[in-house]
């Protein structure tokens, strides 16, 4: 019997993911790419196999139902590997990590023998139907599946959770070097991550309720059309991120150990010299300054200059920079009439989203209600 309605969205989200492979398959084997078309390839079986199901193709290849599974543990590991490809400055995944990875299938096919082997494919095709099911192989059915759904969500559990640290560890180095992040930070992983992790749990929880034969108004309709939102929000974020240059990867300064400590009078100087560089150098007024090009200017190494802003200001380059950026903004406000785009960009932002989120965050107001503000108080 054919589901129509998933029936249809499965179909479309196959030919979405086949569309986005293919752009993929053009582009330079970066790392990026390589675990990005992994990735899509899983997405790929995935939907192949909830289609089979919906479709109602299983009772001409009932061998097929199920043999998904074990490509599924697999998602969660290949977005994490995705990850660790688009932000990690290290090249190489621990061996333990990809043997990690692969454990999880060699458990849901070790789960799936008596499954496979015990049955014909006549009696899996009668276990469909409750009129004609065996009730022995249906325990065994129904243990299969509910076994394989909780080595599904555990695998997926904890690999998000690895993704998760990854791009926060990402997000921290980048604000220790950089006073421009908006393109580099992947900003929009996490949310994505998190919206993956919650389709994920959905089809484990839709997954196991159908095989204990508990179905609700929203069976084969709320988890396909929330799965065609994230996957086509995934893709679209996945095909327009650049690929990373080497020098926006990194550990974050504060994870790495220092051979020295710096004593408090030289921090002191460290700090007199970057207050220099802001206030009377006006620094910040470059677009795309890096901690490599201040350190250059007043001739400190980046360490030292990390380790000064974070032991001796409680600040990080991002902020630092930034904060002077936003004061210069906020007289900008006061005595011009510029637009706010052109304060932004005259202050050494990149971009107007930038600059209004970093200036709400300090101000408390976004730059229009800063102005508003200012004029009611005249």
């Amino acid at each position: 019997m054919v589901n129509l309605l998933p029936t249809i969205i499965y179909s479309c989200m196959i030919g979405m993911a086949i569309l986005a492979l293919l752009e993929v398959f053009k582009r330079p084997n970066e790392r990026q790419n390589l675990f990005l078309k992994g990735l899509l390839i899983l997405l790929l079986v995935h939907l192949a196999g909830e289609l089979l199901i919906y479709s109602g193709a299983y009772i001409y290849a009932p061998v097929l139902a199920g043999m998904q599974l074990p490509f599924q543990v697999l998602m969660g590991p290949a977005l994490y590997f995705y990850a660790h490809a688009s932000m990690s400055a290290d090249k190489r995944i621990d061996k333990h990590t990809y043997a990690l990875a692969f454990s999880g299938p060699i458990i849901v096919i070790v789960a799936m023998l008596p499954f496979i082997f015990m049955m014909s494919p006549a009696e899996k095709l009668a276990l469909a139907d409750p009129a004609t099911r065996d009730p022995e192989l249906w325990k065994i059915a129904v243990a299969t599946c509910l076994f394989t759904t909780l080595v599904f969500i555990v695998f997926t559990f904890l690999f998000l959770v690895m993704a998760l640290k990854l791009h926060s560890s990402h997000q921290q180095q980048l604000m220790e070097r950089f006073s421009e992040i908006e393109q580099s930070s992947l900003a929009w992983f996490k949310p994505i991550l998190l919206i993956w992790g919650l389709a994920w749990l959905m089809y484990a929880v839709e997954f196991s309720l159908g095989a204990l034969g508990w179905f609700w108004f929203g069976s084969g309709v709320v988890l396909p059309i929330f799965e065609a939102i994230v996957l086509a929000m995934f893709i679209q974020q996945a095909l327009s991120q650049k690929v990373l240059l080497e020098s926006e990867k990194g550990v974050p300064q504060a994870s790495q150990t220092r051979t020295s400590a710096l004593s408090t009078e030289k921090m002191q100087q460290i700090a007199t010299k970057l207050e220099h560089a802001m206030t009377d150098e006006k620094l910040f007024l470059q677009d795309n300054l890096s901690l490599n090009k201040l350190s250059e200017s007043i001739a400190e190494t980046e360490n030292h200059i990390s380790e000064t802003l974070s032991q001796f200001l409680n600040t990080k380059f991002f902020q630092f920079v930034n904060g002077f950026r936003i004061e210069e903004a906020k007289k900008a406000l006061q005595d011009t009439d510029k637009l706010i785009t052109t304060i932004a960009y005259d202050v050494g932002f990149n971009s107007k989203s930038t600059f209004n989120t970093a200036f709400k965050k300090v101000v408390g107001y976004t730059p229009s209600a800063y102005r508003s503000s200012l004029s009611k108080n005249q």
